[in-house]
Parts: C-alpha cells; sequence; structure tokens
C-alpha cells in the first residue's frame, strides 16, 4: 500500500518549516503569497496557510519556487 502522509498525517513535510521562515522574516501569509506570485507561482494566502497546516500538498514545482523566495535550500526545507 502506497503512503503519500507523514507520520501524523500531514500532507506536506515542509510546512512547518515554511511557516518558522515567514515568521522569522516578519511577513505575513498574504505577503508570502505575494512573494510567491512576483517569482511566478500561482498560489493565494488560502494556500500558504493550508501549506503551513500540512493540509495540502507541495508540488516540486513549489518546493523549488519556495526554497528561492525564502533564500533556503529544498534539501534545508524538507529536514
Amino acid at each position: 500500500m502506497f503512503i503519500n502522509k507523514t507520520s501524523d498525517g500531514k500532507n506536506n513535510l515542509c510546512g512547518e518549516k515554511i511557516a518558522v521562515l515567514r515568521s522569522n522574516l516578519k511577513i505575513s501569509q498574504r505577503a508570502l503569497a505575494d512573494r510567491l506570485q512576483i517569482a511566478g507561482l500561482d498560489i493565494d494566502k488560502n494556500a500558504v496557510q493550508r501549506i503551513e497546516a500540512g493540509k495540502r500538498f507541495v508540488t516540486d514545482i513549489e518546493l523549488k519556487i519556495i526554497s528561492q523566495v525564502l533564500d533556503i535550500t529544498v534539501d534545508e526545507l524538507l529536514r
């Protein structure tokens, strides 16, 4: 059987890390969504909220752009 959730039932590994990094930058979820949109990712504040809460899957394309916007490597996001 294929399992595509974390052991605690979340849909991504990076959401909590994204929330911490965003908080460290002292920007809102909306501001992060705006930065991601400028970088070419079609995402809104609600999607950022769902990612951070672990309720939304994150594609590899999204991971790449998120890591660039947050100035962190994809590997660091997934740790």
